[in-house]
């Protein structure tokens, strides 16, 4: 199959456990680039910190952002589309959060925004920073001028466990989704990976059967299962990759070049 479109996931997928993108893997993808296939980026991240993927490999096209909440060209930074959810809805949820002492963050598709970011603990600042991010004061909702895309929790694998358990028994208007070991991320009900990802395969023009997605989570089911070739790392948990069409090796064997060069290549 000649694949026209390549997603693929960023942490866990893209990158090994250290953050880095292997030499061997950014050759693949330019090799198959340079023949004419897109790839986009499809990841929880935000434009700021995975647009610079794209363009140390040299790629052009767009990244599809914040698990599928707002798809943004790469060379313009223009936003292609967004799922805007509804900020009033959250407020229980930050209820929850600050009676249980759970850290959280709102997301507009470019700015993070957290409350008190005076009173961040070095170790929090440090996880923004890591992921190139640097959080603004949280405003009231009548001061925000840019859509809310995304509601991020991030705590112990404990925590989520307890948070996840606790909200998946509430009436839910937003898309909750596990979006790793350590965050949960609440969207508009139709946002997605999968339905960003469909959105710009029809505007370019690329049937499901010419798009091949690689991810490894559960926050990547829906492109998997969209794409016409879905691929779990064998990092992921066994949920996803029962519902991908293959397996290829772990984020720390280069398991996307091994991919690319068995579907794309051979």
């Amino acid at each position: 199959m000649n694949y026209k479109l390549i997603a693929l996931d960023v942490d866990g997928t893209l990158l090994n456990d250290d953050h880095v993108l292997s030499s061997g893997t950014a050759e693949v993808i330019k090799m198959i680039a340079d023949q004419g296939t897109e790839f986009v980026l499809c990841t929880g991240r935000a434009p700021v910190n995975s647009i610079p993927y794209m363009k140390q490999i040299g790629l052009e096209g767009y990244v599809i952002t914040h698990n599928g909440a707002a798809t943004v060209n790469v060379t313009t930074e223009e936003i292609v589309h967004e799922f805007a959810l509804n900020p009033f809805g959250l407020d229980p949820y930050m209820d929850y959060c600050r009676k249980n002492n759970i850290h959280f963050d709102v997301n507009t598709t470019f700015a993070i925004y957290v409350e008190g970011v005076a009173g961040l603990s070095q170790e929090a600042l440090d996880m923004y920073h890591k992921f190139m991010m640097e959080p603004e004061d949280l405003p009231g909702w009548a001061d925000f001028s840019e859509p809310i895309v995304k509601f991020t929790v991030t705590g112990s694998m404990e925590q989520m466990d307890k948070v996840y358990s606790d909200w998946s028994q509430w009436e839910q208007e937003f898309n909750m989704l596990r979006s790793g070991d350590f965050f949960i991320d609440l969207m508009h009900k139709d946002s997605s990976k999968g339905s960003a990802l469909q959105k710009l395969a029809a505007v370019r023009g690329i049937p499901a059967e010419q798009v091949m997605a690689i991810g490894n989570y559960y926050n990547d089911l829906t492109m998997l299962t969209f794409a016409g070739l879905g691929v779990a790392m064998d990092n992921s948990p066994l949920e996803v990759k029962a519902a991908a069409d293959n397996v290829t090796a772990s984020n720390n064997e280069e398991g996307v070049k091994l991919a690319l060069q068995k579907y794309c290549l051979s």
